[in-house]
């Protein structure tokens, strides 16, 4: 089974002492249409960390320096009905970061209270990840869709606490 490697790159900050992430509306292909983490395929000689850093400046203008990314750990997707879909997705948290956030043409960038985000509006897994890799957890997940490519079926969790 291949899975594309991708990396998902979660900047955040305090607003007024309220903790917030940098999340955003996906407006052109996978995904479309979803709140999403800012992020995107590893290229070809590409690190995971280059690729974080290289996918928030082209979707929201931001400048990441690869020191300033934490390791939040690895998501593997697994779609059984769209296996072509299937990814490893490295996940990275950034409090510091140079720029003010900025539409592309793929992403409309907004942030977001950590305490209420907006899991309605996103893949459904993000509930299940997203509070933890937020609040510090180093994570090794499996999520299983089922045939509809949207709902989970199931999430293996390999992280150790």
């Amino acid at each position: 089974m291949t899975f594309t490697p991708v990396t998902l790159c979660f900047l955040t900050r305090e607003s007024a002492g309220v903790p917030q992430v940098l999340l955003g509306l996906k407006k052109t292909g996978f995904g479309r249409g979803k709140v999403v983490g800012l992020g995107g395929h590893v290229e070809p000689g590409e690190t995971d960390e280059e690729a974080a850093c290289r996918e928030v400046h082209e979707e929201a203008g931001l400048v990441v320096r690869q020191e300033d990314l934490r390791d939040a750990g690895m998501v593997t997707f697994d779609f059984p009905a769209r296996p072509e879909w299937n990814m490893s997705t490295r996940l990275f948290v950034a409090a510091r970061w140079t720029g003010q956030p900025a539409e592309s043409a793929e992403i409309r960038p907004e942030w977001f209270d950590v305490g209420a985000l907006p899991v309605d509006r996103m893949w459904q897994d993000a509930a299940h990840w997203l509070p933890l890799a937020l609040g510090g957890s180093f994570l090794r997940l499996t999520v299983v869709l089922n045939d509809d490519n949207e709902t989970v079926r199931e999430v293996l969790d390999y992280s150790t606490r």
